[in-house]
């Protein structure tokens, strides 16, 4: 079965795991879709913040006491113009993709989070089917500057 376990703030990741052992995850399992460690960081310490308009939460699945799935959900401070928060990072281990525990992850952060959420994928991203099968529409399509 799998345990997910729910963490707020930098002591919550003890015992079984580290952060750098939870960047290294991310880091690994998002393959291509991911980005460098640093900004996968980046991402913790914007959930971890007490300031105004930011925090968030991290997710951990566990089986049989093993790491096998990850999520990073960071406010966006901007409730009411753009989602309350935003799913930044999700993976699973690449060995056990397809058996649900990527849906049970997601699930259970959306039953954590409060408002709505959104998230950026990017079109050929296998996952965007299970993003769609758990009720994500897509709204818009992003497009950014490069400076």
């Amino acid at each position: 079965m799998l345990e997910i376990k729910e963490i707020y703030k930098p002591e919550d990741f003890k015992p079984e795991l580290t952060r750098e052992e939870f960047i290294d995850f991310l880091h690994t399992h998002l393959d291509q879709f991911g980005d460098p460690k640093d900004q996968i960081g980046l991402s913790i310490d914007y959930a971890f913040s007490k300031a105004e308009g930011k925090g968030g939460f991290l997710l951990a699945g566990f089986y049989d006491g093993k790491l096998v799935g990850g999520l990073i959900m960071n406010k966006t401070g901007m409730s009411g113009y753009i989602p309350d928060n935003i799913l930044v990072y999700v993976a699973v281990d690449a060995s056990l993709r397809g058996k649900g525990i990527g849906a049970q992850i997601i699930e259970k952060s959306f039953d954590i989070a409060e408002g709505e959420v959104k998230l950026h994928v990017e079109y050929e991203n296998p996952a965007k089917r299970l993003y769609e099968r758990l009720g994500m529409t897509t709204k818009y399509a992003e497009m950014r500057l490069k400076k």
